[in-house]
């Protein structure tokens, strides 16, 4: 007979190890999920003697820049005189520039892509990343109009 909702369980967290849960919900005779006494997790019940199910590869929903065709061939070596630059969308970057991004990690600009956007290679890839557009690209501000007086 396994103990009704309310009940201690043994159980091992997901979160943070514990062992000790209550019993939150049961579906007929079977357990369908604990809370974690420590953490207050809720989880499935997952004794120590069970074994852990495989999972499926997460999937990222996140997106990724475009992929650079590899016909591209504009090869940069860095410029070691040069520090290594933290990558953002806000600054305007050289062929040459180090940066290190913090999806694609340390990479190499290779050359201004137009339109805001610079090819960046990163080992074997290449990315086409957003940097912050010149002044030129920039569209001009509308005329700023002041009222008269009559």
């Amino acid at each position: 007979m396994s103990p009704s909702v309310g009940a201690d369980i043994e159980a091992v967290c997901r979160k943070c190890g514990e062992v000790w849960h209550v019993v939150v919900a049961k579906v007929g005779s079977e357990i369908a999920k604990v809370q974690c006494k420590q953490c207050g997790g809720y989880h499935r019940l997952r004794t120590s003697a069970s074994t852990p199910r495989k999972r499926a590869p997460a999937v990222r929903n996140r997106r990724t820049s475009p992929r650079v065709p590899a016909a591209v061939e504009t090869a940069v070596d860095p410029d070691l005189t040069r520090p290594v630059r933290r990558y953002q969308i806000s600054e305007r970057y050289q062929p040459g520039d180090r940066i290190a991004h913090p999806v694609f990690g340390e990479g190499v600009v290779e050359a201004p892509a137009g339109s805001g956007k610079i090819q960046v290679r990163f080992g074997a890839d290449r990315r086409l990343l957003a940097e912050a557009k010149s002044s030129a690209e920039l569209p001009a501000p509308p005329p700023r109009t002041f009222p008269t007086e009559e």
